[in-house]
């Protein structure tokens, strides 16, 4: 069943634990994210990327139906949308809510151009997630820049300026593969907890660590976004099953059982199995 993302959400928020939100670009991958969390009785949100899919309205449709005929609640979000035309197209396409990432300039442009498409997005009753300071990108290790972290009082202060549904919050991870071992603010995360009342989001989720990422549920993160690790889980099927002459037949589905396997995996470690109601 399709349903938006805060009322999927507030239930995580009461029972401590995170919705997972798992990369979703085309066919194969909304189908997988689906056959997990039906049986793992998860809710769980299909994410994609900005540009993510080449012909987004279809998409848009596509997994709207999927989403409708699925046994397990779920949320489209259409992730780190860049500029105003992106986001408004991610809206046009059918996402129930969208990513507005303006992480990466100052404050008050952050919040007038955030405050705008919320005003937009929720006229046509699409919610809105944003980020506050700036989870690192691939290779990088976010935890050396304390200036790239989320301020607890700054946050509450966006969410209250923006009215976004949804808050991404810096305290140390990184997209993609890290440089070093991930090292979580635990401690500042519990701050922003405290102050902000929406739902709080963590990026970065693969590569960061079973027990850090289940430790972040019981501290407040209620959605967090996985994509490198299903990716790599999928092609590590395909070089385990090797492929060889006519298996190579078998080329869809074992990338799904790659992919499926590990997205059950964070449905266990997040807390969401189980909970789909």
């Amino acid at each position: 069943m399709l349903v938006r993302i805060t009322e999927m959400l507030k239930y995580a928020k009461k029972e401590g634990y995170a919705v997972p939100a798992l990369a979703a670009v085309d066919e194969l991958t909304s189908r997988a994210a689906i056959e997990a969390a039906e049986r793992m009785k998860s809710p769980v949100i299909l994410l994609c990327m900005e540009n993510g899919n080449k012909d987004l309205c279809y998409f848009g449709k596509m997994i709207n139906d999927f989403a409708i005929r699925a046994q397990i609640p779920v949320a489209l979000v259409y992730d780190h949308t860049t500029s105003f035309e992106s986001a408004i197209k991610g809206i046009r396409a059918g996402f129930n809510c969208i990513m507005v990432d303006r992480s990466q300039i100052p404050y008050k442009e952050n919040v007038a151009q955030v405050k705008e498409l919320v005003r937009i997005a929720h006229a046509a009753n699409v919610e809105v997630e944003s980020e506050l300071g700036h989870v690192g990108m691939e290779g990088s290790d976010a935890q050396d820049s304390e200036c790239a972290l989320t301020v607890p009082d700054e946050a509450l202060k966006f969410v209250e300026e923006t009215d976004v549904d949804c808050l991404a919050v810096a305290i140390g991870t990184s997209h993609g593969v890290y440089k070093g071992k991930p090292k979580l603010r635990f401690d500042l995360l519990e701050k922003i907890a405290q102050k902000v009342t929406v739902p709080l989001v963590l990026h970065g989720g693969s590569g960061t660590g079973d027990e850090n990422l289940a430790k972040t549920c019981r501290k407040g993160i209620c959605k967090v976004n996985i994509v490198n690790d299903l990716y790599r889980s999928a092609y590590n099927a395909l070089i385990s099953d090797g492929m060889e002459g006519n298996r190579i037949y078998n080329l869809f589905p074992v990338l799904s059982k790659g992919y499926i396997e590990t997205a059950m995996h964070f449905m266990k470690v997040l807390g969401s199995a189980g909970k789909a109601i």
